[in-house]
């Protein structure tokens, strides 16, 4: 935003948006008064003042290597999220996405080792699976858990395998053999460059799903979504040829969240 973008505003007007400008400008790294003028547009005077009237209301703050954004606008940040829940802002989309998928599509969270449900759109197939709101399952053994545990380094991803291979034992509904650490290992890496996760019937037989991440405005995994159905309707190739439009949900969601793409 440049004094050439609102030079027609009412004066006021004008004012307020220089003042975003400046804000805008020091989020995007400019850190001196020169660096900040020439991003926005002004003179050297003109942004003092601008800087000055900002830094005193905790927008801006003053530190030995330049400027950075205060901690008013941490707090306006922390009050914007309070005021727009996950669940809220991702509904209309994972509405589309389960129109057009005619599967079921989960919202989760990660709680401690688990991935907690928050959310559940039944399939149009007539389908039920044993998913539901409240449910929470082990991380390392579901499509949607992997999509949380993405950035997370392969230590961490060992740990979260070997408490779901503890809390597997003795439970029915579950492959037999899960895959070995080595191959489980191969797969993560190879989700966690892609940008999404499959579950190949990890967590309930003849079910497999494909997922993907929810970021934040910081680009924090927050929470992840996931499109999953019956084998049948869910042959191996489908994963794939879903895989970008789930993907494509789970940006459109973090965007409502704040983040933005690299």
């Amino acid at each position: 935003m440049t004094q050439e973008n609102n030079k027609d505003a009412p004066l006021g007007a004008q004012a307020l948006f220089r003042g975003l400008a400046v804000i805008d400008a020091v989020a995007h790294g400019a850190d001196s008064l020169a660096a900040i003028g020439a991003a926005i547009g002004c003179t050297r005077s003109t942004t003092h003042r601008l800087v000055a009237a900002l830094t005193q209301a905790d927008y801006l703050r003053q530190e030995p290597s330049g400027y950075r954004l205060g901690p008013r606008l941490i707090e306006l940040g922390y009050l914007a999220r309070a005021q727009m829940p996950l669940i809220k802002l991702a509904r209309p989309h994972l509405q589309q996405l389960a129109d057009a998928t005619q599967d079921t599509v989960h919202l989760g969270v990660r709680e401690a080792g688990d991935v907690l449900y928050i959310d559940k759109l039944p399939s149009s197939r007539g389908l039920e699976m044993r998913s539901r709101i409240g449910l929470r399952m082990p991380l390392a053994l579901t499509g949607i858990g992997k999509a949380l545990m993405l950035d997370l380094p392969a230590a961490e991803w060992r740990e979260l395998y070997d408490e779901g291979l503890q809390r597997r034992a003795g439970q029915s509904g579950l492959r037999e053999a899960f895959t070995p650490w080595d191959e489980y290992h191969a797969q993560m890496a190879e989700y966690a460059a892609g940008g999404f996760s499959f579950d190949l019937e990890e967590n309930e037989l003849g079910v497999r799903c494909v997922a993907a991440p929810i970021r934040d405005a910081a680009g924090e995994i927050v929470a992840a979504l996931s499109v999953a159905s019956a084998i049948p309707y869910m042959p191996e190739s489908r994963l794939h040829d879903l895989r970008p439009s789930v993907m494509r949900c789970a940006a459109a969601v973090s965007t409502e969240l704040g983040w933005r793409p690299r």
